[in-house]
């Protein structure tokens, strides 16, 4: 299913030459930011995973991943999904200690995307995981993480702007976060679906944390799915911003505080998924052997986007588009790289 919309008198900020020395300081002023801010060690990051382990995610808990057998060994291999438990696991081989973490580029093929504006079937992003306290299991520990990744959003656009005087025309980041909870917004827009809360509620609150994703609220339903087996459902969120551009609400990082043993045993039962605990990953995880941490990814292509004023998450990004894409953008006179 396609989805995509040009508005009406769009124009891209910057030309083709400009927009791609854009993407790569984006990249490498963000990155370097972010690393400071929460203490993160870069580190090289698998395209593929052995899909008997368990480390894969299955996000929503329904996407199909790209799986494929390996000729040279007995082995299935899925593309990444993305590196929630993958991280966690090596923090725990690599000996980090608490209040210091990993970042890594992830990319990954998701084949089952439906693909719009803010949509492809490749996903570039920063997956980042760092090890907390047990006792650093709280909404607090959570809360000063996302605002330290707002300020490094901040600080990129500034330094973009700067770089770019023609960025200085787009509408500026709120640096002032909201947090609200998903029961809360179900309360505040009962008649709304789920998207359509996003987008009244973020274009009142620029700048909004959504919290608690995955478990069902009081009508019964949850708010998005989410897997039982690395956020924890109470302690989670997806870090929205108003794109004006596009006139609605824009996910730019999805994150959370990661299930210890009690958690995940809770999440898997509710879920149904009880059959995953005999995987090597969960197995490990429910007698205590993994670190607690917390994590999550940042969308590199989608940050791209909203620093740039993009329309079209093309404009940052090479993928593969269907003809309706590519005719609606060309009328609209947008390139797609």
């Amino acid at each position: 299913m396609n989805s995509c919309m040009i508005p009406e008198g769009y124009h891209p900020s910057l030309n083709l030459y400009d927009t791609q020395v854009a993407i790569a300081m984006t990249k490498r002023v963000f990155e370097d930011t972010l690393s400071g801010a929460l203490q993160l060690r870069r580190v090289s990051a698998p395209l593929l995973l052995d899909a008997s382990t368990g480390l894969n995610d299955d996000l929503n808990g329904v996407e199909r991943p790209v799986e494929f057998d390996i000729k040279a060994s007995d082995t299935r291999a899925q593309v990444v999904h993305s590196l929630a438990k993958w991280k966690r696991q090596a923090l725990h081989r690599y000996h980090f200690t608490v209040g210091t973490g990993i970042v890594t580029d992830m990319n990954a093929i998701r084949r089952d995307e439906d693909l719009d504006n803010l949509h492809s079937i490749y996903v570039d992003q920063w997956d980042w995981e760092k090890v907390i306290a047990p006792r650093e299991r709280t909404v607090e520990t959570l809360r000063d993480a996302v605002e330290k990744i707002v300020d490094a959003i901040c600080s990129t656009e500034k330094t973009m702007r700067a770089m770019f005087p023609k960025l200085a025309l787009l509408p500026e980041t709120d640096p002032h976060v909201t947090f609200v909870t998903t029961q809360e917004l179900e309360d505040l827009y009962p008649d709304l679906s789920s998207k359509e809360r996003e987008n009244a509620f973020v274009k009142e609150h620029p700048t909004t944390f959504l919290m608690q994703i995955g478990a069902p609220l009081r009508s019964g339903k949850p708010h998005d799915g989410r897997a039982p087996d690395y956020d924890d459902w109470s302690l989670n969120g997806d870090l929205l911003f108003w794109n004006h551009t596009l006139e609605q609400a824009y996910e730019v990082s999805s994150m959370g505080i990661r299930v210890d043993a009690e958690t995940l045993d809770r999440q898997l039962t509710a879920a149904g998924c009880d059959e995953r605990r005999d995987l090597p990953f969960h197995k490990a995880l429910l007698a205590g052997e993994l670190p607690q941490t917390m994590g999550g990814g940042i969308g590199q292509s989608r940050l791209c986007m909203l620093l740039l004023g993009s329309a079209h998450i093309g404009e940052v990004q090479s993928s593969i588009w269907d003809g309706d894409t590519l005719r609606i953008c060309a009328e609209a006179g947008v390139t797609l790289l």
